[in-house]
């Protein structure tokens, strides 16, 4: 199996998808954190530093789909990495409240929807890598 892929409009859109997603939560979180704290009763702090971690996240992966030949560990990585967050943003509302998380609805209700969102972009990654050529230019 070749280690890079051939760049598809279809792997770029879910690359680029999921990094635009990522830089507006990103800034939105990091900017307006105190707000939105007081709005989802979630911790200032939390809102804080998951949107300045967005930010980094965002331009990897903004990278990524711009590479004529990106590499399908990469694409992969980003795909259960983004599982990760899901499974993670699912424990924080599950096991929230033994660490003093009490969001109200609107905040569990955003926690969900990006979650939700996230596990999308990994879904459409997962599948545009699958179906994406070998480069044979990297192969």
């Amino acid at each position: 199996m070749s280690r890079h892929l051939t760049s598809t409009p279809f792997l770029r859109f879910a690359l680029l998808a999921d990094a635009g997603a990522s830089a507006a939560t990103g800034l939105l979180l990091a900017a307006a954190f105190g707000p939105l704290s007081r709005l989802m009763a979630l911790p200032e702090g939390l809102l804080f530093w998951a949107g300045l971690a967005f930010l980094p996240w965002a331009a990897g992966v903004a990278w990524l789909a711009g590479r004529p030949a990106p590499s399908r560990r990469a694409v992969r990585a980003v795909a259960i990495l983004n599982l990760v967050y899901v499974a993670d943003s699912l424990l924080l509302l599950g096991f929230g409240t033994e660490l003093g998380l009490r969001p109200n609805g609107l905040g569990a209700g955003f926690v969900l929807l990006l979650a939700a969102a996230v596990a999308g972009f990994a879904a459409m990654q997962w599948a545009a890598q699958r179906q994406a050529a070998p480069s044979p230019a990297m192969a």
